[in-house]
């Protein structure tokens, strides 16, 4: 797989991590280093771990399935971006103040939450055949870059949530448009 599909799908797979960093930049009072560092730090870590584990699973069985691996890998993508795209229609904007979602079991579960794509995509790389090291390593630090990005741009917008909807759904087209192109690619059309 060339460099630049596998940024896009790191640009997108940070779509996630961005439009939950853009709300809580939104809905934090204060956004400081320790709130930069944690909340990027884990959403890049995560991300990257992810591809990995689910690269790792692949290799499990990527025998077993090499001959219609490409529609595996087609059909992980276009769920993801089909996942992608229906959330970003139903997100509610509201703020809880009540908790900082960069701490504690908040700032896991987000981490979680916001990474299990980068398994599914992981799992498809596994499944193309291709190394997953370098790509882990741009999804991680695209996602942690993002995350930055998002948190402060949400802190300085405030109320520009929606902006985070657009980019996730924007992000599920793209990744269905790679699924598109891995069957391209397989000559299936």
């Amino acid at each position: 797989m060339d460099l630049l599909t596998v940024y896009i799908i790191a640009l997108a797979l940070a779509v996630d991590a961005f439009a939950v960093a853009l709300a809580t930049g939104v809905c934090l009072p204060v956004v400081g280093f320790r709130h930069t560092f944690r909340l990027g730090w884990h959403f890049g870590l995560f991300q990257g771990g992810m591809a990995i584990i689910g690269w790792s699973l692949g290799l499990t069985f990527r025998s077993l399935i090499e001959h219609f691996d490409h529609w595996l890998a087609f059909a992980f993508l276009a769920a993801v971006g089909l996942k992608m795209i229906f959330e970003s229609f139903s997100k509610d904007d509201t703020c809880e103040r009540t908790a900082d979602p960069t701490r504690g079991a908040s700032l896991i579960i987000l981490s979680v939450a916001t990474s299990i794509d980068a398994l599914a995509v992981g799992l498809s790389f596994s499944l193309l055949g291709t190394s997953i090291w370098l790509p882990a390593l741009i999804i991680g630090v695209v996602a942690t870059l993002l995350t930055i990005f998002g948190l402060h741009l949400g802190k300085i917008i405030r109320g520009a949530a929606k902006l985070g909807h657009f980019a996730e759904g924007f992000g599920g087209f793209v990744l269905i448009g790679i699924g598109i192109k891995i069957l391209h690619d397989h000559g299936v059309f």
